[in-house]
């Protein structure tokens, strides 16, 4: 099912057909979430007319991802993980009929969404480390950065469609359920394309379900001190780097911008992310990848603190597209190394602990930069965040010297542990 191997094309990853329709089933999944997402914040808003109530919104699918991050990782190491992915891609179709059944009996509270929105986080929690894992299987070793990125710069188009798509058709149809109802065609396209693909064999060995076997992505992580490095960076950057959470405010009360303003800054990191994916896919990464992900996570803390003093529209965009792209370096490089540094056998529990990581950071550090917001003032709260992650650079530089001396994106560069 693959062509011959391109290996310095940027297209090399597209020249495999199973590659291909991974990324049209999981561009349509994304879109669909989040063309959903948008109709549920706004359909929540119009019956409570709380903003409280849209924090609730992302607490009842983030929630089901904590409790279940170490049995969904679990379940994509023991059952195929095409089989969990269409599974999952019938839960999300289900999730979306229910919410159209809600949105006819026009609802008077937010009860039995809120409970559609916990079974959306019970089968997110599932899909997301079995369908990252299986990703190694669609194409050959030498090409898989190439199929980072790639992924990486789809999942950024998804992310700015899905939602403009979805605030169309809630204005067309006058409501959710024209969103919801296209959300369940979209995931069913999704499905056809994943039952059309076949995955690379990788024998994984039976094992008893145990509490040893459960955590075995815990402490492979542990044990491999370049993975560890790796998410240990992204964790503390993205958490003490939130500036993003701070945007409506800055746009208001420090550039003095409306709603089109606000809308150009928050699309910059994703513009400056999708065109540093695209780069990265035609000139991969080569050598001394550790001290590269080091150099960029402090670019990421120093445009921070740029952005943060700046009182200039045009400067905020620039180091807001600058954080994006930076960003997007330690990202595919993060993704890459724990990907190639991980057998199959244990990678969907490995994977399940990283997600629940930069889940976490990605939530607690909106949190953190809003209390720090109120506590310091707004400028302090940026400046101070930046100038956190050039200290966790710093850290991390001398905590994990296996990262730092990283040269390749391969696995024969990845030091294995020594027995104890």
């Amino acid at each position: 099912m693959s062509a011959p191997d391109h290996g310095h094309s940027g297209l090399a990853a597209f020249r495999h057909l199973d590659f291909s329709l991974y990324q049209i089933e999981r561009f349509l999944i994304v879109a669909a979430l989040e063309m959903q997402s948008v109709a549920v914040g706004w359909q929540v808003y119009e019956i409570t007319r709380r903003p409280l109530d849209l924090g609730l919104v992302g607490l009842a699918q983030f929630l089901p991802n904590i409790i279940l991050f170490l049995v969904a990782g679990h379940a994509a190491d023991r059952i195929s993980r095409k089989k969990v992915l269409i599974f999952c891609n019938a839960g999300f179709a289900l999730c979306s009929a229910l919410l159209i059944a809600i949105a006819r009996s026009e609802p008077r509270d937010v009860k039995a969404i809120y409970a559609v929105l916990v079974l959306l986080g019970v089968v997110r929690a599932f899909s997301s480390p079995a369908g990252r894992s299986m990703l190694p299987l669609l194409v050959p070793t030498q090409v898989f950065p190439n199929a980072v990125a790639w992924n990486a710069t789809m999942f950024q188009g998804a992310t700015i469609l899905g939602p403009a798509l979805g605030g169309l058709l809630y204005a067309l149809f006058g409501g959710p359920s024209g969103v919801y109802s296209t959300s369940v065609v979209v995931c069913a396209l999704a499905t056809i394309a994943l039952a059309r693909i076949h995955l690379r064999p990788s024998p994984r060995p039976d094992e008893e379900v145990s509490t040893r076997t459960v955590l075995a992505g815990l402490h492979y992580i542990w044990a491999h001190k370049v993975i560890l490095g790796a998410i240990s960076l992204d964790l503390f950057a993205v958490l003490l780097g939130g500036a993003v959470a701070l945007l409506p405010v800055y746009a208001r009360e420090i550039l003095r911008t409306g709603p089109w303003g606000l809308g150009l800054l928050r699309a910059s990191p994703g513009a400056g992310a999708a065109i540093m994916a695209i780069l990265l896919a035609y000139r991969p990464l080569r050598r001394r990848v550790g001290k590269v992900m080091l150099f960029c996570v402090a670019g990421f803390g120093v445009f921070t603190i740029v952005f943060g003093f700046s009182d200039s529209l045009a400067l905020s965009l620039a180091s807001l597209f600058l954080v994006g792209a930076f960003d997007m370096v330690s990202v595919v490089i993060r993704g890459t190394l724990v990907q190639i540094a991980t057998p199959d056998a244990v990678r969907g529990r490995v994977v399940a602990v990283e997600m629940i990581f930069i889940g976490t950071s990605n939530e607690f550090g909106e949190f953190e930069s809003g209390v720090t917001a109120q506590w310091l003032g707004l400028v302090p709260a940026v400046v101070l965040g930046g100038v956190g992650t050039l200290v966790i650079v710093g850290l991390c530089t001398w905590l994990f010297p296996e990262l730092r001396k990283t040269q390749t994106l391969t696995p024969m560069q990845i030091e294995e542990p020594s027995p104890t």
